[in-house]
């Protein structure tokens, strides 16, 4: 792979390692973390050694940033203009688009999904910075499907000046401009504007320009990087990074399919978790009876030797 991999939907975390580039480990705040890697701004600096605080409220989010990047303090909140409680409307399947503006999770509907309020304790960003001892921020990213607005307001710009802050800057499904709500709070407090990359703004703080003067004026070509969709899923794909792995670990688990319990391979059908009580426990039958071994048995035989390949192609049992 001749090109970096880049993770972020945008090139946003390109963009940041061109203006970090001489950085060997740094410190961010990323506010609305999401998935810890696929469209994560921050995973690029994390694989390289960086660091720093994920705000992330979605519980299963949550858990797999913290398997996943341990380094990463994880906080499971809201951010807002004060501190309290307030509604997080999930969105089912596309966790993307979680939201605290009630009429933005609304209109996700439009895509044929729904949305559930889930109370959350919420605090402010200056609030968030005090209590994690932060002392340097390189870059502050904020995405927050439309409440960019109401984090901004929680700083405290003049303690906390993190060198960087990218801020989505459009409307969620609309795709409208947003920045008007927010940009003037920023430069106020003395950022410049640096870069708009179609859906992203990025701004840096006036007392470094140094970091300014290596920002592109407009998004880097497309294929200044490879994207996660190029590479596709890593034992499908020999150009994947991690395509050995997989293959490894994938005739590895296939192999012990017959001596993997009824439960753990109840919990596998049931990726999503959205199985009733009453159909794990029929799974668990399913897998348990008779037929099913053998049927895990015969997919194992291909990767556990049971199957061997002779000289003239045609496959024989050991």
């Amino acid at each position: 792979m001749n090109a970096p991999l880049s993770y972020a939907q945008n090139l946003e975390d390109y963009h940041l390692s061109l203006a970090f580039a001489d950085r060997q480990t740094g410190t961010y705040i990323d506010i609305g973390g999401g998935h810890p890697i696929a469209g994560s701004v921050s995973f690029w600096f994390y694989e390289r050694g960086w660091q720093g605080i994920v705000v992330e409220p979605q519980e299963n989010l949550v858990f797999l940033h913290r398997q996943v990047r341990p380094r990463d303090t994880i906080v499971s909140s809201l951010i807002g203009r004060q501190s309290g409680s307030a509604n997080l409307f999930v969105v089912d399947r596309l966790h993307a688009l979680s939201t605290t503006i009630e009429a933005n999770a609304d209109k996700t509907k439009s895509l044929g999904v729904e949305f559930q309020p889930v109370k959350l304790p919420m605090v402010t960003l200056s609030e968030l910075c005090a209590s994690h001892g932060i002392e340097a921020i390189d870059f502050l990213k904020i995405d927050v499907e439309g409440a960019e607005a109401d984090v901004i307001a929680g700083g405290d710009w003049q303690r906390y000046r993190p060198k960087v802050v990218v801020v989505e800057a459009i409307k969620p499904i609309t795709g409208e401009p947003a920045w008007e709500a927010w940009e003037g709070s920023l430069l106020a407090h003395g950022y410049q504007f640096a870069l708009f990359d179609t859906l992203n703004r990025f701004y840096v703080a006036e007392e470094h320009p140094e970091i300014l003067e290596k920002f592109p004026s407009e998004r880097a070509p497309w294929d200044s990087v490879t994207h996660m969709y190029e590479i596709g899923r890593a034992g499908e794909n020999p150009k994947h990074p991690d395509h050995q792995l997989a293959s490894d670990l994938m005739q590895g688990f296939l192999a012990k399919l017959p001596f993997l319990s009824p439960e753990l391979l109840a919990s596998f059908l049931d990726r999503d978790s959205k199985l009733s009580e009453a159909d794990i426990r029929h799974l668990q039958k399913m897998l348990s009876d008779e037929h099913t071994r053998m049927r895990l048995g015969r997919i194992a035989c291909g990767y556990d030797g049971g199957q061997i390949v002779d000289t003239t192609g045609t496959e024989t049992s050991r």
